[in-house]
């Protein structure tokens, strides 16, 4: 069956877009293709329709590709727990911890079951899209590696090279992972691919054909830069990519705190997309006085990252918001924040401890992970979002606010993804306008979230067409096309 590789100079580099393109621009014609990422890092992971967990990423890359997304596309997942601990989530649940230590050596069963949720996709579809993890050259992971190169020897698949221009070193930088992988690694890397451009190719184009010429990689294009192409990131550096709306009356400004083992990030995506909002990150007390709202979305280690908070003297802002009636959302580890006691020894391992306590609500954490997909509603507004937490959150007052509670201006939800419901989203915004003076309302017209990600999904597919040789891409692949 056909396949192929898609590898990055870097993390963000841009593959799991790219992988996203292709899926979107190959399904069109009508191919049927899969995604696949054999291994994936990240704290930011979605709910699939069968119960399964998956990296975020993946999960659009199996919209993109208009197939039901499931924990066949992305058969292990870690969840980073500390710097030297990772939660292994193993073909959608659970699978125990990966110590630091084990990371070259414990991994066999993980890169069994990756290689069978490989055999799956390719009995079941014409064309695998693989997604690398970090940079394939680094040869230190190579033993034991079934993402990079690991897997495309086993599987034979060309690979792709993706390389961020925008960061710059690129031309270096693509023949440094040329030159440092052994010689057959190298035999699979098939070409290059030039992602972020701004500017005149023109200038480029030069040092391509150099690169070419000393390493015989064909370069399949050059992609620019698409400033509208930022959802549904696996990878913190997404906040980088948010829009900034100008200042302005009746703008809402959204301030974000980023947790150092901040969980589910793209909760804000769909806050960030809404015109008039300008939601940023922040670890400073004066924004946490001066935004319209703060939000504490997710974390993975939720002791650990409140004790933090309080290091930095945001939980004294925090408090002192809430007692001016300052509107303060918490999502899941956020919310658990909010509450007055929490006892962890599961992720944190950290036993009990008391919250900001403001919220009338205590939290115990259970071997027991909870997965779902919920749905509710607001004020008459439908609500589906989707639950991944061990920590369970048991209200002792409060009025009822979707699965969790609110005091005041205070909020607190465990529900993942509820924000990205249009209705719901624009109602509550409007009310939070209204009580912090704001003229915001929200705009006539302006396309919903799941539109959003229609759009960004096929404008990625249209520049690939216009930019990258598709047709020489899918002949490396196997596939002989479509009549």
């Amino acid at each position: 069956m056909a396949g192929i590789l898609v590898a990055g100079t870097s993390s963000d580099a841009g593959k799991s877009l790219i992988v996203a393109g292709l899926c979107r621009a190959w399904a069109r014609q009508g191919i049927k293709v899969a995604p696949f990422k054999a291994q994936n890092m990240s704290n930011n992971s979605m709910v699939c329709p069968d119960g399964s967990e998956i990296g975020r990423a993946q999960y659009l890359q199996a919209i993109a590709a208009g197939v039901e997304p499931s924990a066949v596309h992305n058969p292990v997942l870690l969840k980073p727990a500390t710097d030297r601990r990772a939660f292994i989530v193993l073909r959608g649940q659970p699978g125990g911890t990966l110590e630091a230590g084990e990371y070259t050596s414990g991994r066999t069963r993980l890169a069994e079951a990756a290689f069978e949720a490989y055999r799956e996709l390719e009995a079941a579809y014409d064309l695998v899209v693989c997604e690398g993890a970090g940079s394939p050259a680094e040869i230190n992971l190579r033993r034991g590696d079934y993402v990079n190169f690991g897997l495309a020897r086993r599987f034979d698949l060309p690979t792709l090279l993706v390389g961020d221009i925008d960061r710059g070193g690129i031309l270096a930088s693509i023949f440094g992972h040329w030159a440092i992988v052994d010689d057959d690694d190298r035999a699979l890397l098939a070409g290059y691919l030039i992602n972020k451009f701004r500017g005149d190719q023109a200038v480029l184009d030069p040092g391509l054909d150099e690169l070419t010429a000393r390493t015989g990689l064909r370069c399949f294009g050059v992609m620019p830069w698409l400033n509208q192409v930022w959802l549904d990131s696996e990878d913190a550096l997404a906040f980088a990519k948010w829009p900034r709306l100008p200042g302005r009356a009746g703008t809402l400004r959204v301030a974000a705190i980023r947790f150092p083992r901040i969980s589910n990030a793209t909760d804000l995506d769909a806050l960030a997309a809404e015109p008039g909002l300008d939601v940023f990150v922040t670890a400073s007390p004066q924004d946490i006085a001066s935004a319209d709202l703060v939000v504490l979305p997710g974390s993975r280690s939720t002791l650990a990252d409140l004790a933090w908070l309080r290091e930095l003297g945001l939980a004294d802002a925090l408090i002192s918001r809430a007692s001016a009636g300052g509107p303060i959302l918490g999502i899941c580890g956020g919310y658990q924040m909010l509450t007055q006691t929490i006892d962890d020894p599961i992720e944190s391992r950290l036993g009990t401890e008391a919250g900001l306590g403001l919220l009338p609500a205590r939290v115990r954490f259970s071997e027991e992970k909870l997965l779902g997909r919920p749905t509710g509603d607001w004020q008459g507004h439908p609500v589906v979002g989707y639950e991944i937490h061990h920590g369970v959150v048991e209200p002792t007052g409060g009025e009822p606010f979707l699965d969790g509670i609110r005091v005041g201006n205070t909020w607190g939800t465990i529900w993942h993804g509820a924000f990205e419901n249009d209705g719901f989203r624009r109602a509550w915004l409007a009310g939070l306008a209204a009580t912090v003076g704001s003229a915001w309302q929200p705009a006539p017209g302006a396309p919903g979230f799941a539109e959003r990600r229609r759009l960004m999904l096929d404008s990625l597919a249209d520049a690939l067409e216009e930019n990258v040789d598709l047709p020489a891409l899918l002949a490396l692949t196997g596939h002989r096309g479509t009549s």
